[in-house]
């Protein structure tokens, strides 16, 4: 049974949340502030975590950074309005993220969609390193060097570009690559891929005028190119 941690600082959604997901099978564990939420990720090593990003205690920006180390992925709960957040949730190592007020339905189809996507990930995986110019992607070891220096990318970031690179100059659209990111192109989510690419490409020295390896093609989508 795949259990997910619940963590919201609104005792009601905790329990909401958690109602439905055992419904659908998973094992819940919840919390309502940043630091119990990390003692059980550390004890327990659920599954994936259901975030709310204000949280007292560790905020849940903080905890997402902390939760990737741990190498449990996140998706960020946030308030409509708060769209920074999102992005910055998405560049500090969020899977995915849901918009208050949403419908608990959606969050289990989207926990089902990141479990499902990652797992995919996994079964699938080819080990040969893959090499644009001095660009080298490891996928046995999850590691990307450009020259030769490290770059440190999401769980996320790491897939998209993976699927890119592997396939250079092959063009790839907002809600392909949004199936790589969440396993579920879900309508309305496709700009959540342009602010992967943007993190994408900033950690690997991109210059934006005149990116080198993640091309944007209008009005279609992206490539890889060495």
């Amino acid at each position: 049974m795949r259990t997910v941690l619940v963590v919201d600082d609104n005792a009601t959604i905790v329990e909401v949340l958690a109602e439905y997901l055992s419904a659908e099978g998973f094992g819940t564990l919840t919390a309502t502030d940043g630091v119990s939420a990390l003692a059980l990720a550390e004890e327990r090593h659920p599954d994936l975590a259901l975030v709310d990003i204000m949280l007292p205690g560790i905020d849940g920006l903080e905890l997402t950074r902390r939760f990737q180390a741990l190498d449990v992925p996140v998706i960020l709960v946030t308030a409509r309005s708060d769209e920074v957040d999102r992005l910055v949730g998405l560049e500090v190592g969020a899977d995915d993220y849901v918009t208050k007020p949403f419908s608990p339905r959606e969050v289990v189809a989207r926990v089902k969609a990141v479990l499902r996507r990652i797992s995919r990930a996994t079964e699938t995986r080819d080990t040969a390193p893959i090499r644009i110019g001095d660009l080298t992607i490891d996928p046995e070891r999850r590691a990307v060097v450009v020259g030769e220096r490290l770059v440190d990318l999401t769980r996320t970031e790491f897939d998209i570009l993976t699927v890119m690179a592997a396939h250079p100059g092959r063009v790839y659209t907002r809600g392909q690559l949004l199936e790589v990111a969440s396993g579920e192109a879900f309508e309305g989510y496709e700009r959540t891929i342009d602010a992967h690419i943007k993190n994408i490409r900033r950690k690997l020295g991109e210059d934006p005028r005149s990116p080198r390896y993640v091309r944007t093609v209008i009005g279609v989508g992206y490539k890889a190119e060495g």
